[in-house]
């Protein structure tokens, strides 16, 4: 566009302006006069809009995030908001207990947004505890008996106990990635936002990788590590802990030499780039294109990734590779530290994935489902933050774990807990937050975030803010963001 074209003559209206007018007759042009007399349109047009240039917006201080969901919703009052008051009135109704109020909270209505209304009911009868607990560290955290080791590392933990979300089911699980409720559509990741603000850090490997089982298409699916509208580079990139087979269909086979596979990729590559200049725009032609030129480059750099017979054996141990229950999430856990020392930005660890809503879901049989399931990750991730801290990596890297929702203070059949979105926990560590801090609080019977509330996107903000990122500066033309979406740093938990 030419600059007389975009600024117009002596400051008046540009061509464009006039021919939009115009086009819209008489009409047009007495409302184009009466804007530009009150100065409603006419002001200067806005500067011309870039993409990120993948340099922060201030001095970051985090370089890299490992993003731990698990999925079905943990219960939070039976891991890092343990509420003794649920042993005292445990067996009786909530409106037979001092704290009858609860259920009078505007809360309850006024931030959930049902997928089917009136599936998941305020169970009215308390149900106890399913585990001790204990004070940890030299901060005197309490955290159940379910997490020894990672309550050994509680004073490097900033755990935030009063989060909400608006979704009581587990659409869910997209909203913790998006911000957004399964009803309004897919949108951006924070993985995604992430990759697009900053870009690469190791040319050799993707920037936004995913390890584990994703959530399944019944809660969003693909949505959780997508890009949406940023465009599928900027998505994620699933890798396997299998040294053998780390990329799916990312080798060549046996029989292919690797100076006919170079021959062929420059032939793609050659067609790809006729397509671009026909199809200046078209942001899948790019990703396809950046996406052949890195599975290239990363079918040697990936193996070396996943060799962990690489690491001595006390590192091994450390992670739970020498036992059973903790070998395959402490595979996964190894692969994200070794992840981080490549440069990796973001790493999206998923756990728990059944082929439906999730492992975590405890609809019954809740203490053994959760003895299990936390017998799986405590010590891996516990040995993850003790790795990252031993190698001075874990002030910049950020490590969050979280998942869509807590579980009901009453029961739900004989043994199990429902959704809970009025009030649950995430924890997160390391990338410059503060260590050993609980910040925020549910009421005594862990029902509602009653102190320092939390939408799920202030986990976003935060994030980002770590990074060095404005998510206000990464907005896309087009692409409205509402306020909620961004989300509010949280400062208390900021050293």
């Amino acid at each position: 566009m030419r600059p007389s074209e975009r600024t117009g003559c002596c400051g008046n209206v540009n061509r464009r302006m006039f021919l939009a007018d115009c086009g819209m007759g008489f009409t047009g042009l007495v409302l184009g006069a009466m804007f530009e007399r009150h100065g409603i349109v006419r002001a200067a047009p806005p500067a011309i809009w870039t993409p990120p240039d993948g340099k922060p917006h201030f001095a970051p201080k985090a370089k890299s995030v490992i993003w731990f969901f698990m999925i079905g919703g943990v219960s939070h009052m039976d891991t890092f908001d343990p509420k003794p008051a649920l042993n005292k009135y445990a067996g009786k109704k909530i409106s037979e207990t001092p704290y009858r109020g609860t259920l009078d909270n505007p809360n309850i209505k006024k931030n959930l947004r049902e997928m089917v209304v009136g599936l998941h009911k305020v169970h009215p009868e308390i149900y106890p505890m399913q585990v001790g607990y204990r004070k940890w560290g030299k901060s005197g955290i309490e955290v159940s008996d379910w997490w020894p080791n990672v309550g050994e590392c509680v004073d490097d933990l900033a755990i935030v106990r009063s989060m909400w979300t608006t979704d009581n089911n587990h659409g869910a699980q997209l909203q913790f990635h998006t911000g957004r409720h399964v009803l309004e559509g897919h949108f951006p990741s924070i993985g995604s936002w992430v990759h697009y603000g900053l870009g690469s850090l190791n040319d050799n490997l993707p920037q936004f990788v995913v390890l584990g089982e994703p959530i399944a298409s019944c809660c969003g699916g693909v949505g959780a590590h997508g890009a949406s509208y940023l465009g599928p580079r900027h998505g994620g990139v699933r890798l396997d802990a299998n040294p053998e087979s780390p990329l799916p269909f990312a080798s060549p086979g046996v029989d292919i030499y690797k100076e006919e596979q170079e021959q062929e990729f420059t032939l793609l590559n050659d067609f790809n780039k006729l397509a671009g200049v026909e199809y200046p725009n078209d942001s899948t032609t790019e990703a396809r294109i950046k996406s052949y030129e890195l599975a290239f480059r990363m079918q040697t750099a990936v193996p070396e990734i996943f060799r962990l017979d690489q690491e001595n054996e006390s590192i091994q141990e450390m992670y739970g590779l020498d036992q059973k229950v903790t070998e395959p999430f402490g595979k996964v856990c190894l692969t994200a530290r070794r992840l981080v020392e490549k440069g990796v930005r973001f790493i999206q660890v998923f756990h728990g994935q059944n082929n439906g809503a999730g492992s975590w879901d405890a609809h019954s049989n809740l203490k053994k489902g959760h003895t299990d399931l936390c017998a799986q990750v405590d010590k891996p991730i516990a040995g993850l933050l003790r790795d990252l801290k031993q190698r001075g990596l874990l002030e910049e890297t950020l490590v969050v774990l979280g998942t869509e929702f807590g579980r009901t203070p009453g029961a739900q059949g004989a043994n199990g807990r429902d959704h809970h979105p009025y009030g649950f926990s995430v924890c997160m560590a390391g990338g410059g937050l503060k260590g050993g801090i609980a910040h925020g609080a549910t009421d005594e019977l862990g029902f509602h975030a009653v102190e320092h509330r939390h939408y799920v996107t202030d986990i976003h903000a935060t994030v980002l803010k770590q990074m060095g990122l404005d998510p206000h500066r990464l907005e896309v033309p087009g692409r409205k963001r509402l306020e909620i979406d961004f989300g509010h740093p949280i400062e208390a938990i900021i050293a």
